[in-house]
């Protein structure tokens, strides 16, 4: 093998991307949820004409209505009236007042949610908007002063205030809160009375808590939801486990969404406090294995972001857990949901091991899945455990000497890409060229050819369309890092240097998102791989100049400390600058 195509084994990695975790929906969500990092939630869709309605706008002029509402001070008076035009055409299709639709576009510029996010969020809020106009619909005080406010209440949701209703909601639980402490100083066949209130005192933080998620205030929203619990009457026990399954949920969106660890540890925490108290095995069999399903994407989640497996562990022992009773012939989709997380941890862990027996459990985990998350079921989950089992493929791979795994995970890729269209999931789409643009790269580096290679180059030029740097900065950076990794194998293999300076090229726009101070691990990797396209390209030439640069650049690599960088990388980056100045010095002594 080549000192490129071991280099290319070392490094290709870097850029691999899998689609992620399902999350079973939590009882009484209205929502369809997504993580990030291409992590696409599981559960059934509430209100699909809200949300066909809502894809079938135009993105780029969602997000430019967005942008107006966002900053008015900054907008013209007729950008203004057009987008309120535009909201209010939305607002007429999605049956909610123009005031609301101003009010969800504001939030997505407030939150400063990112354009391709757009339609996804406003999905949400919209879906959660409904579920908090019938949660309203359910309170009804007896004190007239009390419904007055949840009236109001109704009203200034309509508008588009949430603020405003969630204030009166506060009054509306304060005025219940005192009612309660009153009916209890009463005689004791009063305390049915109390209860009633107390309940309602609940349920009204509780839907305060619906107001928040509107907003994406995802922290604010489990406080609510935890803090509910506390109001909770002695005979309403049994809506315990449902309120901090909301929380724990609430702040698993918080933790996977926004890098809060904090958040996804107390997730964990909950998670574990409703197996233990709430929801029984034997009583409630499948709310059991939902939580057992929910508390493993927790912990693989903040198992991905450690560099122990403790966590990773746990998760894979809650996905076989929730499997016992989500069983395929009991609820075949939930139970292809599970599986295809399971696979995801499996993954995950076997990345980090030298052996492949995680791997092999993994790609079956994810086989078991497509059996019942077939193309005609569901297109769009289908293809995503395509390319998840693409993944898993390719990185048992690259542990082999022979191509078959490889070939299967480029038919993995190609298959998700049926589904995966640019036009209707960009990034998803991106992501899948990239993966299947690395598993090429590793193709073409065990063949004599290049045929291989330039299909792999096209992918990751493909993907570059999509993952552009204003758009996904670091993910724009790790694509370039495996263009470059491509057009330094072809450039291997041909007389010319075209492919090597495009190579160069190409680290060096990596390096413009993939600083040291940002992401040290990835800047000292593209250094290692500017240095070697640097040095390959030096050997073609007369003079010195490249291999100088190429020097310099494994040089760069090696200041990052041996705890940061992998011993494998910090013995190739010096053997190659070690032979590099050889070859200065044997040219300067001519």
């Amino acid at each position: 093998m080549s000192t490129i195509t071991r280099f290319v084994a070392m490094f290709i990695g870097a850029g691999l991307a899998v689609a992620g975790l399902d999350e079973a929906v939590a009882l009484n969500d209205t929502t369809v949820t997504a993580a990030p990092g291409g992590i696409a939630a599981g559960g059934d869709v509430k209100n699909n004409t809200i949300n066909q309605t809502i894809i079938q706008q135009d993105p780029a002029a969602l997000a430019a209505v967005v942008k107006v509402l966002a900053d008015q001070n900054a907008a013209t008076t007729e950008a203004r009236i057009t987008a309120e035009r535009e909201a209010a055409a939305l607002a007429e299709k999605l049956k909610f007042t123009t005031e609301a639709v101003i009010g969800f576009l504001r939030t997505l510029g407030e939150h400063s949610v990112p354009p391709e996010n757009i339609t996804a969020k406003l999905i949400e809020i919209a879906n959660q908007a409904i579920a908090t106009r019938q949660r309203l619909a359910l309170l009804e005080p007896d004190d007239p002063a009390t419904k007055a406010l949840v009236d109001q209440a109704k009203v200034e949701l309509d508008k588009g205030h949430p603020d405003a209703a969630s204030g009166l909601l506060q009054r509306a639980e304060e005025a219940e809160l005192a009612a309660a402490a009153q009916a209890r100083a009463l005689a004791q066949q009063a305390s049915a009375a109390a209860d009633a209130r107390q309940l309602h005192a609940a349920q009204t933080r509780e839907t305060r808590g619906d107001v928040a998620l509107t907003q994406l205030r995802y922290a604010e929203a489990a406080g609510l939801f935890g803090s509910a619990v506390s109001l909770l009457p002695a005979r309403s026990s049994g809506d315990r486990g449902r309120l901090l399954s909301r929380q724990a949920d609430a702040l698993y969106r918080q933790g996977s969404e926004f890098g809060d660890n904090t958040a996804l540890i107390d997730s964990i925490t909950i998670w574990q406090e409703i197996l233990e108290q709430d929801f029984s095995r034997s009583k409630v069999p499948l709310d059991w294995a939902m939580a057992q399903n929910n508390l493993g994407n927790a912990l693989a989640t903040l198992g991905g972001r450690e560099s122990g497996t403790a966590r990773l562990e746990a998760a894979v022992v809650a996905y076989r857990a929730a499997l016992e009773e989500r069983t395929r012939d009991r609820v075949p989709l939930d139970w292809a949901q599970t599986q295809n997380n399971l696979g995801n941890a499996l993954w995950t862990l076997g990345e980090r091991e030298s052996g492949t027996a995680r791997l092999e459990a993994a790609v079956a985990a994810y086989r078991a899945a497509l059996e019942v998350r077939t193309r005609e079921r569901v297109p769009l989950d289908w293809a995503q455990t395509q390319n998840n089992l693409g993944t898993a493929l390719w990185t048992l791979g690259t542990r082999e000497s022979g191509t078959a795994r490889l070939e299967a995970a480029v038919a993995a890729y190609r298959a998700a890409l049926e589904e995966r269209t640019r036009e209707r999931v960009p990034l998803d789409w991106a992501m899948t060229q990239m993966n299947l643009g690395n598993a090429l790269v590793m193709l073409g580096g065990r063949e004599n050819g290049t045929a291989q290679l330039e299909a792999a180059v096209a992918a990751y030029r493909a993907a570059l369309e999509e993952r552009t740097r204003q758009r996904v900065p670091l993910a724009w950076a790790m694509t370039q890092e495996n263009l470059g990794t491509a057009l330094l194998v072809l450039g291997g293999r041909e007389n010319g240097t075209a492919q090597l300076e495009a190579a160069v090229a190409a680290y060096r726009a990596a390096l413009d998102e993939r600083t040291r101070d940002r992401v040290p691990l990835e800047w000292a990797m593209t250094q290692v791989n500017l240095g070697a396209a640097l040095e390959t390209l030096g050997k073609r030439e007369s003079g010195t100049a490249h291999l100088e640069e190429a020097v310099a650049a494994l040089d760069a690599c090696l200041k990052v400390t041996a705890s940061d960088c992998p011993p494998d990388v910090i013995q190739f980056a010096q053997a190659r600058r070690d032979e590099t100045e050889a070859e200065i010095r044997q040219r300067s002594a001519k």
